[in-house]
């Protein structure tokens, strides 16, 4: 390795680290000037990097980006520094709104009832504070009802680095995804 591969390997490690969210390819190529298959070939290294150093992070490719996160087997030991506590479980009313909005979006409230059978404006309501779906705009029909679809936080809640991703739905089974 040179010594330019590793400064960009840093300055992607430190990229990763310090935003919130997953960075795209597209976002790191002013960072790190180098071309967006370059930038994949640095993320392999630093993933090869950090599992043969054993610090008990990883690169996580979700939502379209790049991420780095704390190794899933470490997480139940560092449960008592994390703050605030995990959000509790969604309900199963509300996995199948979410898998509802997700296979079909955009869809409208009165979409989602039909197929479920039930009110879910509560649900809808629980989905937008966790920020997994939003409101994306209005069907061009009478009385302009909202549209809903999920957001960047859902596929990075899923583990999703797209809506490709999603499990296939076959006819007359329920979808794993609505198992949580």
């Amino acid at each position: 390795m040179t010594s330019t591969s590793h400064g960009t390997r840093a300055l992607l490690c430190a990229a990763l680290l310090a935003h919130d969210k997953p960075l795209t390819p597209k976002e790191l190529k002013p960072l790190l000037g180098v071309s967006e298959d370059a930038i994949d070939r640095e993320v392999k290294d630093l993933q090869r990097v950090l599992e043969e150093a054993g610090l008990g992070i990883r690169v996580d490719h979700v939502a379209g980006g790049y991420r780095l996160v704390v190794e899933p087997a470490l997480l139940p030991a560092l449960s008592v520094l994390l703050s605030p506590p995990p959000l509790p479980p969604l309900s199963q009313a509300a996995l199948e709104t979410l898998a509802l909005v997700a296979y079909h979006q955009p869809v409208t409230r009165g979409e989602l009832e039909a197929a479920r059978g039930a009110s879910c404006s509560s649900t809808l309501e629980t989905l937008q504070e966790r920020e997994l779906i939003k409101v994306v705009g209005q069907k061009e029909v009478v009385g302009r009802p909202l549209l809903y679809a999920t957001t960047e936080r859902f596929l990075i809640e899923f583990g999703l680095r797209s809506l490709d991703d999603l499990p296939p739905v076959e006819a007359g089974q329920p979808s794993s995804f609505l198992r949580g």
